[in-house]
């Protein structure tokens, strides 16, 4: 019997939530161990982390490009070499600059600096990047999101990796009017009502807050499998732990 996929990362992160796409597209068989960044043991330094087999891989468009040509049934990316540039390129403007906005300027001042290492909510700085930062990034995504439909046609990875960062943003608790780009909100809003990342956005959202006694149960309410000995830890370290 095939070892199912094992995936190391919180689905509260939304690189972590891309990747479980990918496998839900795919409709792969996995388990997770839902380690929380900077709550890890040494094993391992990049989130999130893809098992199979002997073979283990970091860094999020690695594992989605490595699932997508290891099980072609449900594409993720289109037909062409020029339409595929054009989402891989995507996919790393979402994966870097969007993220060091809404992920590491807001999402992590705002939640997991306050969650994890108790560190005061600086309201000012993230007015600033609200105010400095996000509308030229935003700016750049309303030009690249179409009328209708998906970036490339039908869903790609990165669609999903573009729309994965908008849930955290949301969950941070700050007041960004996304109504001032029209095409953006919209393109963003097809990608989080379709399956399954309308569920894994609702699981990531539960995630944020359930102790980490009651992490067991609420898996298992999603029917998803947790891995028997984890590198999960409770006590938070600082390194050089990065999510991609």
């Amino acid at each position: 019997m095939t070892e199912p996929l094992t995936i190391i990362g919180t689905p509260v992160s939304p690189y972590v939530r891309k990747v479980l796409a990918v496998l839900e597209l795919k409709g792969l068989d996995w388990r997770i161990d839902p380690l929380v960044p900077f709550l890890g043991n040494d094993a391992f330094t990049r989130l999130p982390v893809l098992i199979d087999g002997d073979l283990v891989l970091s860094d999020s468009s690695v594992i989605c490009e490595y699932l997508d040509e290891l099980h072609p049934g449900t594409a993720l990316m289109p037909r062409g070499a020029a339409n595929r540039a054009r989402v891989r390129w995507l996919e790393e403007f979402a994966d870097t600059r969007l993220a060091d906005v809404l992920i590491w300027g807001i999402f992590g001042p705002a939640i997991t600096r306050p969650g994890i290492f108790k560190s005061a909510r600086d309201e000012a700085a993230l007015a600033r990047v609200i105010a400095e930062d996000l509308p030229p990034v935003m700016d750049l995504v309303e030009t690249m999101a179409p009328e209708a439909g998906f970036y490339a046609g039908d869903l790609t990875t990165a669609d999903l990796a573009v729309a994965v960062h908008f849930a955290n943003l949301r969950w941070s608790g700050v007041a960004v009017d996304l109504g001032r780009w029209p095409l953006a909100a919209a393109w963003i809003a097809r990608i989080e009502a379709a399956e399954p990342l309308l569920r894994l956005n609702a699981l990531g959202e539960r995630a944020l807050t359930v102790r980490y006694p009651d992490r067991a149960a609420l898996f298992a309410e999603y029917g998803i499998a947790l891995v028997d000995a984890g590198v999960s830890g409770r006590e938070a370290r600082r390194g050089p732990m990065t999510t991609l």
